[in-house]
């Protein structure tokens, strides 16, 4: 119990390091994404946090198995690298025992995964979901901020204003810029400048807005050019154009698992599967990295590191490429995932027992030699 103890809180110590690192990694890629459209008008930076909040399952139960995965090879690798592990092994630790010793923090890993994957990365993603919906609903007056340009349509308008009410009814120094398009050749055709002293928003009975800007002035023209055209104006309208979240998650990946077990469509099994998969993932990758945490104490312990990570990659892109061809109808939904699984299992359990097979080869072949010598 005391070695196991040790080995798995080696384990555990390394790969929450390791998967920590690899959160704020792809955490911090994802922020700076959202980020940018909120300082764009699209979405409202005080949503920000919740989303990404509610996204953090969706990302833990992909960055856990791999970080059990490496938390195996750099924990393991580092007791071999001081021979503890060579002591182990003369006290009988085979590789064997050492996979055994692993699959139990290997379990709780995967029981977190599970939970994850089945229960809480679903509810996160519903509730983005909604939280992109409710910013569907938003216009550009909703997401203004006040002395700061704002870029919409694809950089096309420019919306600032000086000043900005508490309750967002009414506006100071509004300054908004447009480029025209040509219905008929669908290219540039010139630059509207709007300037205005005040302004407030109108919603008419149809459901859509209008900015209604007062005592102002509007300029149409080329710039370059003088051929220009100014007019100045007591009141104003401006259609408010709704800001376009763009959605990167799916309708299947936000239904509740139960919804999945008793659904006959292809999308949603292969979503139940794929859900099912990331906990075997975490056994798998375990069995993977066991034999390849082995390194010899004068090769140094990211020797196998690299191979290790490329192997790793392979099976989770094969695993998403798989899932992409169930959807699309060119797999069998029985043969499904699962094979996949199976393939790298074999894969680990030949390199987990190469060595004594081929030992126990080698002292046949030396055996038949001094039979017959």
């Amino acid at each position: 119990m005391i070695v196991f103890r040790y080995l798995s809180r080696e384990l555990l110590v390394t790969m929450s390091a390791v998967s920590a690192v690899l959160l704020v990694i792809i955490m911090s890629g994802r922020f700076i994404k959202y980020l940018a459209q909120a300082a764009q008008g699209v979405l409202d930076p005080g949503v920000l946090l919740l989303i990404m909040g509610f996204r953090l399952p969706g990302f833990l139960q992909l960055i856990l198995p791999l970080g059990l995965f490496l938390g195996i090879l750099l924990a393991y690798g580092r007791l071999y690298l001081e021979s503890e592990m060579t002591v182990l092994s003369a006290t009988g630790m085979s590789q064997r025992r050492l996979l055994a010793y692993s699959m139990a923090p290997a379990a709780l890993v995967a029981a977190l995964v599970g939970w994850l994957s089945l229960g809480l990365a679903p509810q996160g993603i519903a509730e983005v979901d909604r939280i992109f919906n409710q910013q569907d609903s938003l216009t550009e007056f909703d997401t203004l901020v006040p002395g700061r340009f704002q870029t919409l349509r694809g950089g096309s308008r420019v919306t600032y204003t000086r000043e900005l009410s508490a309750d967002r009814s009414e506006l100071g120094g509004v300054f908004i810029s447009e480029t025209n398009v040509s219905r008929q050749t669908g290219k540039e055709s010139g630059l509207s400048v709007l300037v205005a002293e005040s302004g407030r928003q109108e919603i008419q009975p149809d459901g859509s807005r209008y900015l209604i800007l007062e005592n102002g002035y509007r300029y149409d023209g080329n710039p370059g050019q003088a051929d220009y055209r100014a007019i100045q104006y007591d009141t104003y309208g401006v259609l408010l154009p709704k800001p376009e979240v763009s959605m990167e998650l799916s309708e299947r990946e936000a239904m509740p698992t139960r919804e999945l077990l008793g659904s006959d469509n292809v999308r949603h099994q292969t979503e139940l599967q794929w859900r099912l998969s990331l906990p075997l993932l975490v056994f798998v990758v375990t069995v993977l990295a066991v034999p390849l945490a082995k390194v010899n104490p004068r090769q140094g312990r990211f020797l196998k590191l690299l191979p290790a990570i490329l192997l790793y990659m392979t099976y989770l892109a094969l695993l998403i490429a798989v899932r992409g061809a169930l959807d699309k109808g060119r797999i069998p939904i029985a043969l499904g995932l699962w094979w996949v699984h199976g393939v790298f299992l074999a894969i680990g359990l030949l390199m987990l027992f190469w060595e004594p097979i081929r030992l126990r080869m080698k002292k046949r072949h030396v055996r038949r030699e001094v039979a017959h010598g």
